[in-house]
């Protein structure tokens, strides 16, 4: 199983877009299905974005959807998550997760994934 790395958060104002990356080591990224989730303080961790394996469909939550853009890199061994438009509620850790079986709902849920990076922290200031 490969280990996952994230990283490209930061301090950013609303209104802004960053970029994060979730790159693999140890393993092809392709061959699972990725999703990036979100945690705020005090709040559930919430399943934002997915990829399938190779990258043939892509899911958003209503959260996000029309604002971020999942996209993989197989040469780079790499998914992004761009992010457009950055509101305050967007503030939070954002992990990558992976899972060789996929989703077992059309919920992203954390328990269909078993492989984690650490988390990168996005802030969006007023």
């Amino acid at each position: 199983q490969p280990q996952l790395v994230e990283s490209g958060g930061g301090l950013v104002h609303a209104g802004e877009s960053l970029r994060l990356s979730c790159t693999a080591s140890g393993g092809m990224i392709d061959m699972y299905f990725v999703a990036w989730f979100r945690q705020a303080p005090g709040k559930e961790r919430e399943g934002i974005s997915l990829i399938s394996r190779h990258g043939g469909a892509t899911n958003y939550a209503d959260s996000v959807k029309d604002r971020f853009i999942i996209s993989g890199d197989r040469a780079k061994n790499t998914v992004y998550l761009e992010m457009n438009s950055l509101q305050s509620d967007d503030t939070a850790i954002y992990y990558c997760a992976a899972g060789f079986d996929g989703p077992s709902s059309i919920n992203i849920e954390p328990k269909d994934f078993d492989i984690w990076g650490q988390g990168t922290q996005v802030t969006v200031s007023s």
